[in-house]
């Protein structure tokens, strides 16, 4: 039987913690077999706060601007490290993780963004595929690096684009989807389906 791995999960001060709250739900309904360590903050962020308080999850604020980046790094290192996390998830944190941190938890930290990588990769993920034309956009659960969404991509699901979308209405069907796939990356991780190869992710089915 694969024991229960111990997730952190690393949210900005603007998070709304759309993926917190969905990995909390499916833990509580014993869909996704894994622990919630540690939630960490990049600065105040009471929202977070009352969800991480209502579910007696750990929080810690680890501020990067009152800090080199060195100290920053060794803070977040040790925090991840004292509460024996074997993979990080990342929630709307806007931060470009160092090298340090990658190659600690190198295959091990997860992000999510709102586009079919390499497409689209940065900020406004849904205005350039508009203003772009795609008829197809979609979503990305990716391994992090120290780049700009870059990293081996793990799962990619597929989003149309109507004719009359605004940002907002394909931001809110493509999250939808990055939720679903989240909680999927995030399984079969637990259940060590996963295998880097090179760039390569293969899935065990």
């Amino acid at each position: 039987m694969l024991r229960r791995i111990n997730i952190g999960i690393l949210v900005s001060v603007s998070s709304w913690g759309g993926n917190l709250k969905s990995v909390i739900e499916h833990v509580k309904r014993r869909e996704l077999n894994v622990n919630i360590a540690v939630v960490i903050s990049d600065g105040l962020n009471e929202h977070i706060l009352d969800v991480t308080k209502k579910h007696n999850i750990r929080s810690e604020i680890i501020y990067p601007d009152r800090k080199s980046v060195e100290e920053y790094d060794e803070e977040l290192i040790s925090c991840l490290k004292d509460n024996s996390v074997d993979l990080v998830v990342m929630d709307g944190y806007m931060r470009i993780l160092s090298h340090r941190v990658v190659s600690t938890y190198k295959n091990r930290i997860m992000n999510v963004h709102p586009a079919l990588l390499p497409s689209f990769p940065g900020l406004n993920a849904w205005q350039q595929a508009l203003d772009y034309g795609v008829k197809i956009s979609g979503c990305t659960i990716h391994f992090a690096d120290e780049n700009i969404d870059s990293g081996p991509i793990i799962l990619q699901s597929p989003v149309p684009v109507r004719d009359d979308d605004t940002v907002e209405s394909l931001r809110k069907r493509i999250l939808k989807e990055e939720m679903r796939l989240y909680i999927e990356a995030i399984k079969l991780f637990a259940e060590e389906k996963i295998r880097v190869v090179g760039r390569k992710v293969e899935i065990e089915r």
